[in-house]
């Protein structure tokens, strides 16, 4: 009987107090194989309790283990954490995300049963709030999101690109680690890559995590811009567009800038933009009934902030990266001997770790 893969679980954090235990506590949980398994959680110098929470977390638990980011980005944190893996496979996981108990175990078949060099689950937002139940409700819409498949819990198969994932080490030796100047879409830019090499990135609706959405207006304004200047970056650096919802927003932020600014296109813009008030109140209404008015009022209010924060940080990032671009060939992961059936987790360390000084 072929035994089950050694898994590394990267958990990439920075200052997440409120959420880094039940994390950990999730993945502690797991019903995948103890002696199978290591969680390798990557702290970019949190200056918050995380820490300290991660320093007792790691002392009652072996296969705990804390990791150092220097550089603060995530996806520098999840190559550190990838770097120091003893796993066949790598699994990605938030620090302000909970987890399903079978987490694990449903990557790892889904990784064998698809053959992909990605698979993860749907982006499945979770509330604690007023103003997130509005939030998770606007997300469930194709207006928010474009009908983007990985944010369906009812979606299976391949897609372009998936919320988390779970990779074969094969993966960052062929196409590389994740793009380390990337602060945001470091995910679809590593999906895009592993795509245009011949790989696959497969969608499971077996695979549940759940994401807490930003709290507040200024909170998903900042995100959603810095989302669109990671989508610009992208966009400059394959030379193409995976898919059109991405551009929309900017269309929109060009395309209302235009009704304003061109006098001859003045006397349409009240339709215009009327008109988008009223498809997003129908939508708002649509997706927020369960919850009642307020969701549904608050809802409408969300689009546009997601609409405009997101094209007009697409626009800025084909300024600043058009006159600046900062990528470069991404380093691979060098192939080295997998551990073995039964070998100690320690001995496999250690083979990481001689990897590392060669």
């Amino acid at each position: 009987m072929t035994p089950l893969p050694f898994v590394s679980v990267v958990v990439p954090c920075l200052d997440e107090e409120p959420f880094i235990a039940a994390c950990l506590e999730r993945l502690r949980e797991q019903d995948y194989p103890r002696d199978r398994m290591e969680i390798l959680v990557v702290d970019g110098g949190s200056r918050d309790g995380t820490r300290t929470i991660l320093e007792r977390v790691a002392a009652e638990d072996p296969r705990v283990r804390v990791i150092d980011n220097p550089e603060r980005i995530q996806a520098c944190g999840m190559n550190a954490g990838i770097r120091a893996a003893a796993g066949e496979v790598i699994v990605r996981m938030d620090a302000h995300c909970e987890c399903a108990g079978d987490y694990v175990r449903r990557c790892v078949e889904a990784l064998a049963r698809s053959g992909a060099d990605n698979a993860g689950g749907a982006q499945r937002a979770r509330a604690r709030s007023a103003f997130q139940r509005a939030l998770c409700a606007a997300l469930d819409s194709p207006l928010a999101v474009g009908g983007a498949r990985y944010r369906s819990a009812a979606n299976e198969g391949f897609v372009d690109t998936v919320f988390l994932g779970a990779f074969p080490r094969r993966a960052f030796e062929t196409v590389g680690l994740y793009d380390p100047r990337a602060v945001t879409n470091e995910d679809a830019e590593l999906n895009e890559r592993i795509r245009k090499a011949g790989g696959r990135v497969y969608l499971s609706r077996d695979i549940v995590v759940h994401y807490f959405p930003r709290g507040s207006y200024r909170g998903l304004a900042r995100q959603y811009f810095r989302y669109g200047m990671g989508r610009a970056r992208t966009v400059l650096k394959h030379r193409s567009v995976s898919r059109l919802r991405s551009v929309l927003p900017f269309g929109l932020v060009v395309g209302g800038t235009l009704f304003l600014a061109i006098p001859a296109l003045r006397p349409l813009a009240a339709w215009a933009f009327g008109g988008y008030a009223l498809v997003a109140l129908a939508e708002a209404a649509r997706v927020g009934r369960s919850g009642g008015g307020a969701v549904a009022a608050r809802a409408a209010t969300i689009f546009p902030v997601l609409h405009v924060s997101h094209g007009l940080g697409f626009a800025a990032g084909l300024v600043r990266f058009a006159v600046d671009s900062d990528w470069e060939v991404q380093d691979r992961l060098p192939p080295r001997k997998l551990r073995r059936a039964g070998e100690p987790r320690k001995a496999a360390r250690q083979e990481v770790e001689s990897s590392a000084k060669a």
